[in-house]
């Protein structure tokens, strides 16, 4: 279940929540991956939109409209950051999550992962 911490501009969820969201809502939810680039190509959520936390405030016109967006990294700070940056650019609050618990987790939990080649 979705959770947030007083002061958060998002809502948190963990790599199984968050599988399961993208299962109930396909075509609702996009998953944006802030980690850099070494990291990506370790593998990702499949279907993940890659823009390194760095980036993000240049190419936020990338966001998709009218979705909610998941971010995630490697341990949910760097997600939590985007989610945070988002918010202050304008993203609804309530569009906003974190995958707190980030790729590794994801990867371990056999969730679709798409690897670079």
């Amino acid at each position: 279940m979705p959770r947030q911490e007083t002061g958060e501009p998002y809502l948190r969820v963990d790599s199984l929540e968050a599988n399961n969201i993208l299962n109930a809502h396909p075509g609702d939810y996009q998953v944006i991956d802030v980690r850099r680039e070494d990291e990506w190509i370790t593998g990702h959520v499949e279907g993940a939109l890659h823009i390194p936390l760095d980036d993000l405030p240049d190419r936020f016109s990338e966001l998709p409209n009218g979705k909610k967006l998941l971010f995630i990294c490697a341990a949910g700070i760097r997600s939590g950051l985007a989610c945070e940056i988002a918010s202050s650019l304008g993203y609804p609050t309530d569009d906003l999550f974190n995958i707190d618990d980030g790729t590794p987790f994801w990867i371990e939990n056999n969730l679709p992962t798409t690897y670079v080649t």
